[in-house]
């Protein structure tokens, strides 16, 4: 059941229909997240802008992915999961990573497992991490940058993770094939 509204560029208040029409041009779609967030102008905004300074970080795409998706799972969020995964097939991650992330085990490669175990560790925590925690990550080859820009995907994630629990955003179409839900 949807507990929000999922606008269209017809429904929406008038300061969201160029962002909407901005998620149109760049998805070929209006993604249903999008569609929600549009009742509130500012945090749809706030949500395309953030969602473009992360890809622009220092992470590639499988790292980009690997902070999508831990973030995803572990707020167990019935949207997203299914659309970073098949955000990240189009990015071409590989399904490996892309089933470790889902399934919550973890990564072969020691450097992305230690990005991922920094990025479970901040949302868990809320930032409170260790000493420990961040020796281990910059041990694995990371940076302050990185630590910053994780806080940086989280951010993001918490604007649509916290907004589909809300709404109950039916995932689109496009996406339905990888459903998923927590074990």
């Amino acid at each position: 059941m949807t507990t929000l509204k999922v606008h269209n560029i017809e429904t929406a208040p008038e300061a969201a229909k160029p962002l909407l029409e901005n998620s149109q041009k760049a998805y070929g779609m209006i993604p249903g997240l999008h569609g929600v967030l549009a009742a509130s102008p500012e945090l749809l905004k706030a949500y395309q802008e953030l969602h473009q300074l992360f890809t622009e970080t220092s992470f590639n795409n499988d790292e980009l992915t690997v902070v999508w998706q831990t973030i995803n799972v572990e707020h167990a969020c019935h949207y997203c999961v299914p659309a970073h995964t098949g955000i990240a097939k189009m990015m071409k991650v590989d399904d490996a990573i892309i089933d470790a992330l889902r399934n919550e085990t973890p990564l072969a490669d020691a450097k992305l497992e230690a990005l991922r175990t920094l990025t479970l560790s901040i949302t868990r925590n809320r930032g409170n991490v260790s000493q420990a925690d961040l020796e281990a990550f910059y041990a694995a080859g990371y940076g302050e940058q990185q630590v910053l820009e994780i806080i940086l995907g989280l951010s993001q994630k918490v604007i649509s993770n916290y907004t589909n629990h809300i709404a109950n955003t039916p995932v689109d179409e496009a996406f339905q094939k990888f459903a998923w839900s927590k074990k």
